[in-house]
C-alpha cells in the first residue's frame, strides 16, 4: 500500500480532541516540597532554603524552582481521568512511546503557599514517516493559574508513538 492510499493514523475521535480543555487539577506549593525538590535536583541557592534569603532576593517566599509545578492534591472520592493525550487510540497499533520533550515557559513567580489550577489541551496531532515507521506527535498545553487565576506558566509537552 503506497503512502497516498493508506489511512492516517489519526482518527476522527482524536480530531475531536484538539482544543478540548481538560478538568482542572488543583496542586498545592508547599515549603517542603520546594525544598525537596531544590535539594533532589541538586539547587544549593538558599533562596529555596531559607525564607529570610528568598525575601531578600525578591520573592514573596521560597520560590519554586524550575520544573516544579506543585504537588496535586489527591481526593479519592474523586476518579482520575486519564488525559485526552493517553486515551486517543491511533487507527493502527504502534507500540512504543517517547518522550519528545517538554518545555515550560514561566509568566510569574511561583513561591510556596500558592495554590494552582492546571488545565490540558490536545494543541495538535500529526503523523509522520520517520526511519522506524510511522509515528504520531502529539503536543499538549498545560496551563497553570495561581488563586488569583493569573496564568504563570505554560507547559508544552510532545508525546511520540511509533
Amino acid at each position: 500500500m503506497s503512502d497516498e492510499t493508506r489511512e492516517s493514523l489519526i482518527t476522527d475521535e482524536m480530531r475531536a480532541q484538539v482544543g478540548v480543555e481538560s478538568e482542572p487539577t488543583t496542586l498545592e506549593v508547599d515549603k517542603t516540597s520546594v525544598r525537596m525538590f531544590a535539594r533532589a535536583v541538586g539547587y544549593t541557592d538558599p533562596v529555596y532554603y531559607d525564607e529570610e534569603a528568598a525575601r531578600a532576593a525578591g520573592y514573596r517566599g521560597l520560590p519554586a524552582p524550575a520544573g516544579y509545578l506543585g504537588t496535586p492534591v489527591h481526593d479519592p472520592n474523586r476518579r482520575a481521568g486519564r488525559t485526552a493525550q493517553l486515551s486517543m487510540e491511533p487507527r493502527r497499533p504502534l507500540k512504543r512511546m517517547l518522550n519528545g520533550g517538554t518545555d515550560v515557559e514561566y509568566l510569574a513567580d511561583i513561591c510556596a503557599g500558592d495554590v494552582l489550577t492546571s488545565t490540558s489541551a490536545v494543541a495538535s496531532v500529526e503523523e509522520r514517516q520517520g526511519r522506524l515507521g510511522e509515528m504520531l506527535i502529539t503536543t499538549t498545553k498545560t496551563t497553570y493559574r495561581n488563586e488569583r487565576g493569573e496564568t504563570v506558566a505554560i507547559m508544552t509537552g510532545t508525546g511520540i508513538r511509533y
